[in-house]
């Protein structure tokens, strides 16, 4: 009877002793068996990449190299300011590039990935529609208290779901009822602009990518929420903030996002505050009658296709309303608002181009505000608006994984690995755009997109494939409103205390804002 106790104690031990064996066995496929078999299986197909260190990947040397780039690299000054700017945003992958060739891998963390700058491989890859390659499991997971479980970061039947309720929310025949919100919400900036030039008899600086995000949140949030930006203000500024944390992150280190550093708790408190924020939104909505928008869409879809969603419990639909709201939130106002800043800005620089867009603007809608047919016929402002996106892409990367082996264009790619195609290289790569690559010249896109670029599938600022951006047709359709109207009212010109510094916040913004002169016409 005596010995019963030591029995049971030895027996625990065991079962712990086997359970941290299984432990240590798991994290040693995950952490080094999983990654050295996927690159030994490229590097036998000859692709080559920088050697990684134990848990950290490649991550020391990008940073080794980013900080040798900047500290001999300034905010270039309005007078000599580069559009080559990729390979100083990201000089590792031109460093990598130069070394290893166009295609190549490197990790971050345990995070394999596949680089391609090969424009066949890319070809193939934006034509492929195979549901084999979808987003990287990373993004949900370590940029989770951003985007959850969207429609930007899910993948199979519950991706697909998503897609069938959001899409159809903006295609172009919606887009066209949105013309004269998105006018109304500009007029209201340019009103404000108007106040500041009232008494001035010379130009007044504004520094404008401020107003436009404002501008750009004050449209989704009229077009899919129905409120005003004033009523989620405080929202978008805890998604900026929480933005500016999440692009810091250490991506691919195992169990830093759980790490109780000050950086992570920061982190989970603005999520559970915007959660929190966008659950009240939901509860107001829920007690007032509106009208069929796209939050209206997404709550009785979270309500009543709980079988087709696999939506089991009232928390996975309040999480399923939580992360498409900041999806769209996010996606809906940033990347526009950084793409007119940008447009602006290279009118500003290019005062040749901007006197020939406000002529056309000015004969076209003769004054009055802009409309499907108006927006159509403006070649120009077509052009200016596909340049500036080649130059400065809304997204830096086009981010793939292969859920299952996949062949492309003779590369076995293996089941498990990211494949990253760094879109701004590719805009501005000579072999496609000609020996101008790095300069502003609308006209390439004179003959559209076909004509511009030898490989026109190597143009992707929206993105490719079936995960191309839904709300393309928005984006440029709200781009062009704000330009036009900004134009017909403003003449502009590039202040002297302009830096020009794209910095990679997860999209590209211009590290000290875009500040120009402005002038009433």
């Amino acid at each position: 009877m005596e010995e019963e106790p030591f029995m049971t104690t030895k027996a625990i031990s065991s079962l712990v002793l086997a359970g941290a064996l299984v432990l240590l066995g798991q994290l040693y496929h995950v952490l080094i068996l999983k990654p050295r078999r996927i690159r030994s299986k490229l590097l036998k197909q000859g692709i080559k990449g920088p050697s990684p260190v134990f848990l950290y990947g490649n991550i020391p040397e990008m940073k080794s190299i980013q900080i040798q780039t900047h500290s001999s690299v300034e905010g270039k000054t309005a007078e000599n300011l580069s559009h080559a700017w990729p390979a100083t945003v990201f000089p590792h992958l031109q460093q990598w590039r130069n070394e290893y060739g166009p295609v190549f891998v490197y990790s971050t963390g345990n995070v394999q990935t596949l680089c391609i700058m090969d424009p066949e491989i890319v070809k193939e890859l934006s034509l492929s529609n195979s549901l084999n390659l979808g987003k990287p499991s990373y993004i949900a997971r370590d940029y989770g208290p951003l985007f959850g479980q969207g429609i930007f970061t899910s993948n199979g039947p519950y991706w697909a779901f998503q897609r069938k309720i959001i899409a159809p929310e903006f295609y172009l025949d919606k887009v066209k009822d949105m013309i004269s919100l998105m006018v109304d919400s500009t007029s209201t900036i340019l009103q404000f602009w108007k106040s500041k030039t009232k008494d001035q008899t010379g130009d007044v600086e504004i520094r404008v990518d401020e107003d436009l995000t404002s501008l750009s949140a004050d449209i989704i949030s009229r077009a899919c929420f129905g409120g005003s930006y004033s009523q989620g203000e405080e929202i978008f500024s805890k998604l900026h903030a929480l933005q500016k944390l999440m692009s810091k992150r250490n991506i691919g280190v195992p169990g830093s996002r759980y790490f109780p550093s000050k950086h992570n708790r920061e982190a989970c408190r603005l999520k559970e505050e915007i959660d929190s924020m966008i659950l009240n939104v939901v509860k107001v909505r829920n007690e007032a009658k509106h009208d069929k928008d796209l939050l209206q869409l997404i709550l009785d879809a979270a309500k009543s296709d709980g079988d087709k969603s696999g939506l089991p419990s009232d928390f996975a639909c309040n999480k399923f309303i939580i992360d498409n709201c900041k999806s769209i939130y996010f996606a809906g106002h940033e990347t526009t608002a950084l793409s007119a800043s940008w447009c602006l800005m290279l009118l500003a620089k290019h005062p040749e181009w901007q006197a020939r867009v406000r002529a056309e603007v000015l004969e076209v809608c003769r004054h009055n505000p802009p409309g499907a047919d108006e927006l159509r016929s403006m070649k120009l402002l077509n052009m200016v608006t596909q340049e500036a996106l080649r130059l400065y892409p809304p997204s830096a990367f086009l981010a793939r994984e292969a859920l299952q082996d996949i062949n492309l264009k003779g590369i076995l790619v293996p089941k498990g690995i990211n494949i990253q195609v760094p879109v701004a290289f590719l805009h501005q790569h000579p072999e496609l755009w000609g020996t101008d690559a790095h300069t502003f010249n609308p006209e390439r896109f004179a003959d559209g997109i076909a004509r511009a670029c030898k490989i026109p599938q190597a143009y992707m600022p929206f993105g490719a494939g079936s995960r191309i951006c839904v709300g393309q047709h928005f984006a440029m359709t709200e781009l062009k409103v704000i330009l036009s109207l900004v134009l017909s009212q403003f003449s502009f010109s590039l202040s002297p205390t302009y830096r020009h510094s794209p910095a990679f916040q997860l999209v590209i913004k211009p590290q000290y804002g875009v500040k120009l002169h402005v002038r009433r016409l």
